[in-house]
């Protein structure tokens, strides 16, 4: 029987829980290491991805989703005629909302519906698990997609970063800035606006007292948001670094649900380790 199908790509940052509750399938962007192409979160971890990038001082690049892959991960939902919806990080970012969209001109399957999300990590993941539970209340997949776009400004996602090298060696900010932002300890929030990164506060000392500072600076907003979830995503972070943060949000009594995800291997790429975001839809 036909049915709406949600898919995402993998910088949506769900954990394997998350994709299995809401019946989301995945399609991986690509990170290149040493001229040979992984597919994230299958092919290659962000651990390996720290390691390689230490031992050559630089980053991975990293590359949209492909043609081949999209097909293979849509090709079932064709077959059985479903309208499908597919999410994808920023075109900002990446090229990867193009390719389903190639994708059902060449296959001639007018029922894809490409939402570009001007996000990343859990600021798409937001987007994701509300169409799907849309999805579940009965709307129509044009009923869903105006939905998305009508609030996607909504959505806030931020991350404070414990460190600027990979930013810099990935190009998006100056080895000078990097070492000196690094030699005062200096940790930015990187704010996504618009579907481009900006940067936001900068805190200093140790990334503990840096995070508490930074939910701190956000406890205005989260009790003025949408009150069903929130998003604690990191890049690998100690168990008490995430402890701590969750404590503070648990402390404002205000969400039902407070999920917490690991970045996979493309964010992780471009943010390097501790990293560590909070993300959420305003009202």
């Amino acid at each position: 029987m036909k049915k709406i199908k949600i898919i995402a790509d993998s910088t949506c940052d769900l954990s394997e829980d998350i994709i299995k509750k809401y019946d989301i399938s995945i399609v991986p962007l690509c990170i290149l290491l040493d001229g040979k192409s992984y597919f994230d979160g299958l092919e290659i971890t962000p651990d390996e991805i720290f390691r390689w990038s230490d031992e050559n001082k630089t980053t991975p690049k990293t590359a949209a989703i492909t043609f081949e892959k999209t097909l293979e991960v849509f090709k079932p939902f064709m077959d059985n005629g479903d309208d499908i919806i597919f999410f994808g990080i920023s075109s900002h970012m990446s090229s990867t909302c193009n390719v389903p969209r190639i994708l059902g001109a060449q296959e001639d399957y007018d029922r894809i519906f490409v939402i570009d999300s001007e996000n990343l990590s859990t600021g798409i993941g937001l987007q994701v698990i509300k169409a799907a539970e849309l999805a579940f209340e009965g709307r129509t997949a044009e009923e869903i997609v105006d939905m998305i776009n009508a609030d996607r400004a909504k959505v806030r996602a931020s991350f404070v970063v414990d460190t600027l090298t990979f930013l810099a060696r990935g190009g998006r900010c100056t080895a000078i800035t990097a070492i000196m932002a690094n030699t005062l300890k200096l940790h930015p929030m990187i704010i996504v606006k618009d579907g481009k990164m900006g940067v936001g506060k900068k805190y200093r000392g140790r990334m503990s007292v840096a995070l508490s500072a930074y939910v701190d600076d956000l406890s205005s907003q989260l009790v003025n948001a949408d009150s069903k979830r929130v998003f604690i995503t990191h890049s690998g972070c100690e168990q008490a670094i995430i402890d701590l943060v969750k404590e503070k949000i648990e402390a404002l009594g205000y969400f039902e649900e407070i999920l917490i995800t690991q970045a996979g291997g493309v964010i992780s790429s471009h943010c390097g380790p501790n990293t560590l975001g909070v993300l959420f839809y305003t009202k």
